[in-house]
């Protein structure tokens, strides 16, 4: 897998003068453009320290066309010299998808690492700095989250870019930073919305993450946090069956029907998430140890990725080894942390994503998944890869007979066996 200039990681200082690079004759920037409130302060911010300000919006399948035009506007209207959207669903799915399908680990064993698209927006960002040529690379990321730490990571890693973050900035002027960025761009006469929501909510092919109000005070989330899931007990679609078909652990065909170019991972996903989210499938709430050390509690919603976990695991119950199905969620389960943790590029993650790949050899073969109100089930596996004696069946019948069970059952535990008989008489002496 090519790093883009991952041999150069000379990341800048972003508390150096902001005016430094323009004596230089450096006044572009790159800025992550969402058209909330933080980015949308950045823009005049960033143009009042004397930057050519290029807004660039990475669409990673959470948003409407609509929806972008409006961000594109925005952008426009608060100043920007230039706006750019690039599309990401296609290597979201090819570099976060597969592999966390493959892994089948959730973080903390709870959260389908929904946040694992930020690393393929920094890589479109920098692409755009290249094309501009400018070192210049901006993001309104706060110095609260985990955001930060994945942004910045991913351009240190990256090569050769100065960081600048305008809410890091006021954050050192004011402990009032929302409040601080709306007088700012009234006072730049730019409209701020009225409707603030109380909750952050980012969506994306993987799904949504919702946090704020209720949700950080440990109370019962309110029904208008969810914003992909049917309310429980409010939805009157009948049980139905889907079948999702893999090969060599990648979904392959959903009802038959083949993943190509014109039918790709992110119809599957969107589709997947319409439909098993009308189920009210695939929601949770969760408090996770975040990479900064605070606790944050969440509610997120990924159906599709439920849907996608649930069919793939039930196929590996089948047709991996023991020992396979045993040490495998130990490489998983260290991928998903440093996934989530900031460490994308780390060489470890190449290796640990290679083992999962080649325990994924005779994945191949159709679930069947069962829908019902709150419920998906995996109901029938298929496959030609099903270690399956043809002789035994689990409970029923055996190719063995009872002396050799009962000699097999005596060496299994003798070791055991011998440590209580000693502790046994030790007591009674």
């Amino acid at each position: 897998m090519s790093h883009h200039n991952q041999t150069s990681i000379k990341s800048k200082d972003e508390n150096a003068d902001p005016n430094s690079d323009h004596q230089a004759g450096d006044n572009k920037i790159v800025l992550a453009f969402s058209g909330g409130l933080d980015t949308s302060f950045c823009v005049p911010y960033l143009t009042e320290q004397g930057y050519q300000v290029t807004t660039i919006f990475v669409d990673s399948g959470g948003v409407t066309q609509s929806e972008k035009q409006a961000i594109k506007q925005r952008a426009i209207e608060l100043g920007a010299t230039d706006h750019k959207e690039v599309s990401i669903a296609d290597e979201l799915w090819d570099k976060v998808i597969v592999p966390l399908i493959y892994s089948g680990h959730w973080y903390q064993n709870q959260y389908p690492l929904l946040c694992s698209d930020r690393y393929l927006i920094v890589e479109a960002c920098l692409k755009l700095c290249d094309e501009l040529g400018t070192k210049n690379f901006a993001h309104g990321c706060t110095g609260m989250g985990n955001d930060q730490v994945r942004f910045d990571l991913a351009v240190h890693c990256l090569g050769d870019y100065k960081i600048i973050s305008p809410i890091r900035e006021i954050q050192k002027k004011t402990s009032q930073v929302r409040e601080y960025e709306k007088q700012y761009l009234l006072d730049k006469g730019f409209s701020v919305s009225d409707k603030v929501s109380s909750y952050s909510i980012n969506e994306n092919l993987l799904g949504a993450t919702i946090s704020g109000s209720e949700i950080d005070e440990w109370q019962q989330p309110d029904k208008a946090s969810y914003v992909l899931t049917a309310l429980p007990g409010h939805t009157e679609n009948k049980p139905q069956l889907i079948k999702l078909t893999f090969s060599q652990g990648s979904l392959s065909a959903l009802n038959g029907e083949p993943i190509t170019d014109n039918y790709s991972g992110q119809k599957v996903m969107q589709q997947l998430n319409q439909l098993v989210g009308s189920y009210s499938i695939g929601r949770g709430i969760y408090t996770g140890d975040t990479t900064i050390g605070l606790k944050g509690r969440i509610v997120f919603e990924a159906p599709a990725l439920h849907a996608l976990n649930i069919a793939h695991t039930a196929l590996e119950e089948c047709v991996l080894s023991k020992a396979q199905n045993r040490f495998k969620s130990t490489i998983a389960e260290k991928w998903t942390e440093l996934v989530y943790e900031g460490f994308f590029y780390e060489p470890l993650k190449y290796d640990l994503e290679a083992f999962l790949k080649s325990s994924q050899t005779q994945v191949s073969g159709t679930v069947t998944l069962q829908l019902s109100q709150g419920q998906l089930l995996a109901v029938a596996v298929e496959s030609d890869n099903i270690l399956k004696d043809s002789q035994s069946v689990y409970a029923q019948s055996a190719s063995w007979n009872i002396e050799e069970a009962l000699g097999f059952i005596k060496l299994f535990g003798k070791s055991s066996s011998l440590a209580a008989g000693l502790q046994t008489t030790q007591a009674q002496g």
